[in-house]
């Protein structure tokens, strides 16, 4: 399946293997969305906890004003999913297997009108 634009992703249970011209095409549309969010969460599915957190801090390595703490804590055994919100800094990570793998953005608004949109899966180095 062809991916050139964000929306494409959506058809994707797993982060699929993404061309340097996709990725850097994909990033462009996907910053113009996070410009114009008030904050965002991210879901990541990944094979282990350290997978997962590494996942999360190249987020916050590239965006200096998306910070999350406390990942030193966070333990999960097997495939995970972690959750981090951007507005409270929380992040949370429990033990799934049979998930896919990949990275979920989602922007939300301050503003419930405009609703929240949520884009990936993105593979896990998209952001490094």
């Amino acid at each position: 399946m062809e991916v050139n634009k964000l929306v494409d992703l959506n058809n994707f249970r797993t982060a699929p293997k993404l061309s340097f011209g996709q990725e850097k095409k994909l990033l462009e549309e996907l910053e113009a969305n996070i410009l114009n969010t008030d904050w965002i969460t991210v879901g990541i599915m990944a094979p282990s906890d350290y997978r997962a957190i590494k996942a999360l801090q190249s987020i916050s390595k590239k965006y200096s004003s998306i910070k999350f703490g406390n990942l030193g804590s966070l333990h999960a055994d097997g495939g995970v999913f972690l959750k981090a919100n951007q507005k409270t800094g929380n992040v949370f990570v429990r033990s799934e297997n049979g998930l896919g793998e990949g990275i979920l953005i989602t922007c939300q608004y301050d503003e419930d009108a405009k609703g929240s949109n949520t884009f990936g899966p993105f593979p896990l180095d998209f952001f490094t």
